[in-house]
């Protein structure tokens, strides 16, 4: 297979990115390759928004063509969230063809090497940027986020963790070096002398399990820290949001045709309606790795059926944010407000359970009452959303009827603060748009607990009533331990509480944001700084992206010879 791009090429064009992941990963400073603003966009060969638009809407009604082995069957019936079916199809796979194609390139991509394994990603990742905008428009309709935050997070912001995740995969496999001359004193007699080898050897094919609210964002830092290590990569897309991870893989089997190696390293693995593929793919003997995010009970079930792979997941959790005291209280109404609605809170980071003494709480404002916190919480997110405009590209449309239903039966569970209103999307009149709805709870009640210790995603949160700051830590740590959580977050301006949250949080390994209040939000995580989940809880087990990531993706393999 004759390379368009050698080796020397890719590491004269994407080791100094490569070098600078590194030394952010380091430092955790603040540094991303990916420009967040569309305007960036339009020259040296990336698309611009009208292109990316044109190149979105030349996909709708066409067949998605892969050229992959096995393919069995045409399969598709994605609907976007804003209402228009999308009409692409694309390939099925017939397994017992597909897996074992997928392992017939493995040895030259073992043989490449962790450096240049680690540029070829960098290619795949510099191609995907230069089509963001196209990729911005297929998350949009797919995951029903609005365009600017599918625009961030679906292109750059995913970039980031994936190329984070390339960095840390070279890290791992850099630690040991490629070669060694040992040599043991004997004494009198001659030294024992060999010559060692070590090579880093992938475990297999990685499955990839894509979600459908974030189906990039989520799904690069396990593809990519797979390929990284060596492994094919199988993307079993979320059969709502296939067009986005779709184009991910059609762009990295270019860049491995170019680059000289196999295309079938990475593959798509597209189901009919209710197959199950993932369930099937899950337990195959060729799987030894799987990635995903999503239910709690598919989970569960894959830690406990697929034995044979390292399986790495992220499922659900109650997020909670305990407010004790401020000293900014707009500023903190402000910044909860917008947690809550952005996206419309389906987001795994997003707050669920606001614990509040029934006391009140101390602020720069004076002195408030649990009614009044949760009252001005309600004015703030009502003034937030008040403009329809603003409400659209704030929380974009509830991506399934499951979110919906959670919605409206939240109104039964207690006392309303703040109800949820329909908004009209004028450009997609079938779009589901829904602001959040806060339902307030006494703490103490059995009947409660039973509502705010279970997830309910969506824009669905509860205010919580509790008997003191101490006995919030307290329920914040029960809630950390029994049912997990990706975020906690804290406002308070005693040292005492902040210390009894923070030791909290180290104990129940959780991550924790404390005083928010300008434009950081607890459900937001910045690559190469952040750590998202701490993979220490039930909500997780891996965190996006540490060095325990990518560590078990290879293993290595070690051949020594009598010098």
């Amino acid at each position: 297979m004759a390379a368009e791009l050698t080796a020397h090429q890719l590491i004269a064009k994407h080791r100094p990115t490569l070098d600078q992941a590194l030394e952010t990963i380091r430092t955790r400073a603040y540094w991303s390759p990916h420009p967040e603003h569309p305007k960036a966009y339009g020259e040296n060969g990336s698309l611009s928004l009208p292109e990316g638009k044109a190149a979105f809407d030349a996909l709708q009604g066409t067949r998605f063509d892969l050229d992959q082995p096995g393919t069995d069957d045409w399969v598709g019936g994605e609907v976007s969230p804003y209402g228009p079916e999308l009409g692409i199809t694309y390939p099925h796979p017939d397994i017992d063809t597909l897996l074992p194609a997928m392992r017939a390139g493995m040895r030259a991509w073992r043989d490449a090497g962790a450096e240049v394994r680690a540029m070829v990603c960098l290619e795949i990742l510099s191609r995907i940027s230069a089509r963001t905008h196209e990729f911005a428009h297929a998350v949009m309709h797919t995951s029903g986020q609005a365009f600017m935050m599918a625009f961030q997070a679906g292109g750059p912001h995913a970039q980031d963790r994936g190329l984070e995740a390339v960095a840390y995969a070279y890290v791992e496999q850099s630690r040991t070096p490629d070669a060694a001359e040992w040599t043991k004193p004997q004494g009198k007699r001659d030294p024992i002398a060999l010559n060692k080898r070590f090579t880093p050897v992938a475990r297999g094919i990685s499955l990839m399990i894509g979600c459908n609210t974030f189906p990039t964002w989520n799904g690069y830092p396990g593809l990519f820290a797979s390929l990284a290590t060596g492994n094919p990569v199988l993307v079993k897309p979320h059969p709502r949001a296939v067009l986005p991870l779709a184009l991910t893989v059609r762009i990295a089997r270019e860049v491995l045709v170019d680059a000289g190696f196999d295309p079938n390293l990475v593959c798509l693995a597209v189901e009919r309606p209710d197959e199950g593929i993932a369930k099937t793919l899950a337990v195959r003997p060729e799987i030894k790795l799987i990635d995903y995010t999503g239910s709690t009970s598919f989970g569960d079930w894959l830690e406990a059926n697929a034995r044979q792979a390292q399986v790495y997941t992220e499922k659900a959790g109650v997020n909670t944010v305990v407010v004790e005291s401020t000293d900014n209280y707009k500023g903190m109404l402000a910044n909860l407000a917008f947690s809550l609605s952005l996206y419309s809170g389906q987001m795994c980071t997003t707050p669920q359970n606001l614990l509040i003494p029934r006391d009140g709480i101390r602020t720069d404002a004076g002195a408030k009452s649990y009614d009044d916190v949760v009252a001005d919480l309600a004015a703030s997110v009502n003034g937030l959303l008040g403009d329809d405009a603003r409400a659209n590209g704030i929380l974009g449309a509830l991506v399934n009827p499951d979110v919906k239903s959670r919605l409206e039966a939240a109104a039964g569970l207690g006392e309303i603060a703040l109800p949820s209103r329909e908004i009209a999307n004028p450009e997609f009149p079938d779009a589901v748009v829904r602001t959040p709805v806060i339902v307030k709870l006494d703490g103490a009640k059995p009947d409660a607990e039973a509502a705010y210790l279970s997830e309910c995603f969506g824009p669905v949160s509860f205010a919580v009533a509790v008997d003191s700051a101490t006995d919030a830590v307290e329920l914040l740590r029960r809630t950390v331990r029994d049912k997990g959580a990706m975020t906690v977050g804290a406002y308070t301006t005693s040292e005492e509480i902040s210390a009894a949250v923070e030791e909290t949080c180290l104990e129940e390994c959780a991550q924790l944001s404390l005083n928010l209040t300008g434009g950081v939000y607890v459900n937001q995580t910045a690559a190469f700084s952040d750590f998202h989940g701490s993979g220490g809880n039930p909500a997780a087990n891996a965190a996006l992206c540490d060095g325990a990531f990518v560590a078990n993706r290879f293993r290595v393999v070690e051949i020594r010879k009598d010098a």
